[in-house]
């Protein structure tokens, strides 16, 4: 908050038009089902981690090189 009030002072200073538009959120959250949006973003998470697993088992190669010594 102190960046913004000496960015808008600067700007007077320097009689420079300033506009601050401020956007509230908070109330949305009000709306929400609290458990549903916890058991939608468990179910994301757990979409990601399981894609995560499975591109790595099956991106994942292995070789075995068998050298002979003489």
């Amino acid at each position: 908050m102190l960046k913004v009030l000496s960015d808008v002072l600067l700007a007077a200073d320097n009689q420079k038009v300033t506009l601050l538009a401020l956007l509230d959120l908070s109330a949305a959250f009000n709306c929400v089902d609290h458990d549903i949006l916890l058991y939608s973003l468990w179910l994301d998470y757990c979409n990601a981690l399981l894609a995560g697993i499975t591109d790595t088992q099956i991106k994942r190669l292995q070789s075995v090189q068998i050298l002979q010594l003489v």
